[in-house]
C-alpha cells in the first residue's frame, strides 16, 4: 500500500486496491446495458415506419437488406409477435447485465470501503500523540465516517457510471444526426446550457459543503464528550446547559445545510424547467418536420425517445458534477489524515534498559509554546526508586512523555544505559517502560481483558498483579469478577479501582522501568500504603519513577527530585530535603501541619519562621 503523500487521485487508487476489478467488470456490464437501451428504439422505429407505414426511406441500406431478406414488409407487418420477441430478448439480456452491474458494484465498493477503513485506522494508529492531542475525537471520527460514505458513494454511484453516460450520450448523438440534423441542433444548443450551469453550481456550493461537514464534526465532538463525560454533567448538574450547547451547535449545523439546500433546490428546478423546454421544442418542430414530410412517425417517436436517453445521462453528469464538490470536500477531509505525517523514529537498537536514565540539557514546549522543560539535566540511576514532586504544570509529566518518546525534546537528549533513546526501537523501548498515568484509560472490555492488555498472559497472571495492586478483593465482589465488563473508559468503576486496574495492567507487561504518574491519587492513604508496600516486593532490580503530589508516597524513595517552572529546584533524601527548609519543606509542612507544627516547636521560634516562609 501507497505511503506518503497523497492527492486525491493516488488515495482513491490506495482505498481501489484489490476491487478494482469489480468496478471494471461492472462497467462494461453497464456498458453492454446502455447499448442495449440504445437498440430498443430502432426495433419501434422499424416496426413504425416499415412494417406499418411501409416507408422504408429513411432506414439505413444494410437494415432494409435485412429485412427484405427475413420476408419483407408483407410478412413482418403479419408477424409483429417477432418485433416484440426481440425486445423482450433484449430485456431479458439487459437484466442479465444489470444484475451483474449491480453485484459486482456492491461487492467491490464494499471491499473498497473495508479497505479505506483499514488504510485510515492504520495511519491513524501511527500518527504521533501530539497530532491526537490537537485533534477532536468526535471530528476525526466523523471524518471516517460520513466522508467516507460521502467518498462511497460518488465512486459506487456516480463515477462508475461516467462510462455508461459517455456511451449513451456518444450512441444517442449519433442515432439522432442520422434521423435529424435540425432536431439535433436544438438537443445539441441545450447541452452546454445544462453543462454551464451545472458547473456554476459546482464551483458555487462547494464552501457550503466544507461549512457543513464541519459543524457536523463540532456536533459529534459535542455528543461525544458529553457520552463519555456524563458522569461529570450529571455531577455538577448541567445538564441543561450541555443541551443547550448542544441544540445551538444542531440549529447552526442544521441552517448551514438548509443554505445548501436552497441552492440545491433552484439548481435541481431550473434543471427540470430547462428539460421540459427542451422536450417541448422537440415534440412541436419534430410535428412539424413530420407534417413537412422531412420526418417520419418512426423516426420521431426513436428521437424523443433518445432524447430522452440523453438528457438524463446529462442532468446526471451535472449531478455528478454537484456531488463532485461535495465528494470533494470530504476527499480534502481524508486526506487531511493521510497526509499528517507519521510518527518518525529512526532507532533499531534493543539495548538493556536496566541501566542509568540521564536527561542531558533537555528543553521541551508544547506546540511552539513556552518551554515548559528548561535546561534539564537529571540522572536516575538504574535499579533506583526516584521520587518527582513538583506543582502544577512544573513539568513532570512532560518528563515522562519524552522519556517515552511520546514527544521529542527541542534540544539536549536522553540516555538509557549510554544509548540515545533516539537509536532504541520505539517498540522496544515503550515495551521497556510501563505508564500508569494519573487519570488511566480503560476499553469497554471485560476487567481480565483490561488488564491482559500489556501481554498474552493468562487469569493467573492477571490475579497475580491485580493482587499487587489491591484490586483483588474488589474483584472477588463482582458477579462476574474479572468477567466484569468496564463501561466505557471504565465509567462503572470508581476512580481509585479504575487506577489500580491500570497499575496491575503494568505489572502484567512487567518492564524493567515502571513510572507511576501520581497514579495512586484516588485511593486512600491506607490502601496507598498497602499498595507501595506490596510494590517494593517486587520491583527487584527494576527502576522505579514515582510522581506525586503525595511526599507521603514519596518519603521512601532514594533519591527524590523537586521541580519548580522546568528546572530542578531541590534534589535528596526525605531528611535531607526537610532539612534543607526549601519548597519540599514547605509542601510537608502543609500536608503535615501537626508533624510540622510539633517539629517546629522542637527547633524553636526561628526555625518555624524559617520553614513557613
Amino acid at each position: 500500500m501507497k505511503k506518503g503523500k497523497y492527492i486525491k487521485t493516488s488515495m482513491l487508487m490506495c482505498f481501489l486496491h484489490g476491487s478494482l476489478r469489480f468496478f471494471v467488470v461492472s462497467i462494461l456490464s453497464s456498458a453492454i446495458v446502455a447499448g442495449i437501451e440504445m437498440v430498443t428504439p430502432q426495433i419501434i422505429r422499424i416496426v413504425v415506419d416499415y412494417c406499418l407505414m411501409g416507408d422504408a426511406g429513411t432506414l439505413p441500406g444494410p437494415v432494409v437488406s435485412f429485412l427484405d431478406s427475413a420476408g419483407g414488409r408483407t410478412v413482418l407487418s403479419d408477424k409483429l409477435w417477432m418485433a416484440a420477441a426481440a425486445v423482450g430478448v433484449l430485456a431479458a439480456v439487459s437484466a442479465v447485465f444489470r444484475y451483474l452491474n449491480v453485484y459486482l458494484n456492491t461487492r467491490g465498493t464494499e471491499k473498497m470501503v473495508k479497505t479505506a477503513r483499514d488504510l485510515l485506522y492504520s495511519h491513524i494508529e501511527s500518527l504521533p500523540f501530539s497530532w491526537h492531542s490537537g485533534n477532536q475525537t468526535g471530528d476525526i471520527i466523523q471524518r471516517c465516517t460520513s466522508d467516507m460514505q460521502t467518498v462511497r458513494e460518488f465512486v459506487s454511484e456516480q463515477l462508475v457510471q461516467v462510462i455508461r453516460i459517455v456511451i449513451l450520450i456518444v450512441f444517442s448523438v449519433v442515432f439522432m444526426l442520422l434521423m435529424s440534423v435540425k432536431l439535433s441542433l436544438v438537443v445539441f444548443l441545450s447541452v452546454p446550457v445544462l453543462v454551464g450551469y451545472s458547473w456554476y453550481f459546482y464551483f458555487k456550493i462547494g464552501h457550503l459543503f466544507l461549512e457543513c461537514d464541519e459543524n457536523e464534526g463540532v456536533l459529534s465532538t459535542i455528543a461525544q464528550e458529553n457520552l463519555t463525560g456524563v458522569r461529570v454533567v450529571r455531577a455538577f448538574g448541567r445538564e441543561e446547559y450541555e443541551r443547550e450547547r448542544f441544540r445551538k451547535q444542531n440549529h447552526k449545523y442544521t441552517d448551514a445545510w438548509m443554505s445548501l439546500c436552497r441552492i440545491l433546490s433552484v439548481y435541481w428546478a431550473s434543471g427540470d424547467l430547462l428539460m421540459f423546454v427542451q422536450i417541448m421544442l422537440i415534440v412541436v418542430i419534430g410535428t412539424i418536420l413530420c407534417v413537412d414530410g422531412q420526418l417520419t412517425a418512426g423516426a420521431l417517436i426513436a428521437f424523443v425517445s433518445y432524447n430522452n436517453q440523453l438528457i438524463w445521462p446529462v442532468r446526471r453528469l451535472g449531478r455528478m458534477l454537484s456531488e463532485m464538490s461535495k465528494a470533494g470536500v470530504s476527499m480534502d477531509r481524508l486526506l487531511y489524515i493521510l497526509n499528517s505525517g507519521e510518527e518518525t523514529w529512526e532507532g533499531t537498537a534493543e539495548p538493556d534498559m536496566t541501566g542509568d536514565i540521564v536527561f542531558h540539557d533537555v528543553s521541551f514546549g508544547y506546540n511552539d509554546s513556552k518551554e515548559i522543560i528548561k535546561d534539564l539535566s537529571l540522572t536516575i540511576p538504574g535499579g533506583s526508586t526516584v521520587g518527582v514532586l513538583g506543582m502544577t504544570g512544573s513539568g513532570k509529566s512532560t518528563l515522562m512523555y519524552l522519556l517515552n518518546g511520546l514527544y521529542t525534546p527541542d534540544s539536549g537528549r536522553i540516555t538509557i544505559s549510554g544509548n540515545d533513546i533516539r537509536d532504541i526501537s520505539l517498540s522496544w523501548l515503550r515495551r521497556s517502560i510501563g505508564i500508569v498515568l494519573q487519570e488511566p484509560f480503560l476499553f469497554s472490555r471485560t476487567l481480565e481483558e483490561n488488564i491482559a492488555l500489556a501481554a498474552d498472559t493468562d487469569l493467573e497472571n492477571v490475579r497475580r498483579a491485580a493482587g499487587i495492586a489491591a484490586l483483588d478483593d474488589s474483584v472477588n465482589r463482582f458477579a462476574k469478577g474479572y468477567d466484569t465488563m468496564v463501561g466505557e473508559r471504565g465509567v462503572t468503576l470508581s476512580g481509585g479501582q479504575k487506577q489500580r486496574a491500570a497499575i496491575a495492567r503494568m505489572l502484567v507487561q512487567d518492564p524493567p522501568v515502571m513510572i507511576f504518574d501520581d497514579s495512586l491519587s484516588a485511593v486512600d492513604a491506607e490502601t496507598d500504603a498497602v499498595i507501595r508496600k506490596r510494590l517494593s516486593g517486587v520491583m527487584g532490580d527494576r527502576t522505579v519513577i514515582l510522581i506525586s503530589h503525595r511526599i507521603s508516597t514519596l518519603a521512601d524513595a532514594d533519591r527524590i527530585v523537586v521541580l519548580d517552572e522546568g528546572r530542578i529546584a531541590e534534589e535528596g533524601t526525605h531528611e535531607e530535603l526537610l532539612r534543607a527548609g526549601g519548597l519540599y519543606s514547605r509542601i510537608w509542612a502543609i500536608q503535615n501541619p501537626e508533624e510540622a507544627a510539633a517539629a517546629a516547636a522542637c527547633a524553636g521560634p526561628a526555625a518555624v519562621e524559617g520553614r513557613l516562609s
